[in-house]
Order: structure tokens, then sequence, then C-alpha cells
């Protein structure tokens, strides 16, 4: 399993568990995430 998924996991898991202030920037963080990750997918490269 790529590192990326597996920070993408604990941000959903932060977030969830965090509080109003906390995870509205762990949103934010996760939103980047899952950007990247769609970029990396389409862009066909593969983490190492």
């Amino acid at each position: 399993m790529p590192l990326l998924w597996i920070i993408v996991l604990l941000l959903v898991i932060l977030a969830i568990g965090g509080g109003v202030a906390v995870s509205n920037l762990l949103w934010l963080l996760l939103i980047v995430a899952l950007i990247v990750a769609v970029v990396g997918l389409v862009s066909g490269r593969r983490a190492v």
C-alpha cells in the first residue's frame, strides 16, 4: 500500500475524531492529499 494512501487514511481518521477547529484543518489537508493522489493516479506514476 503506497504511503500516500496511508496518509490519507490517517487524515480521515483524525478529521473524524478531532474537534471542530482541528478537523477543519485536517479536512483541508485531506482535500489536498486527495488531489495529489488523483493527479498521481492520472499521471500513472507509482509510489516507491
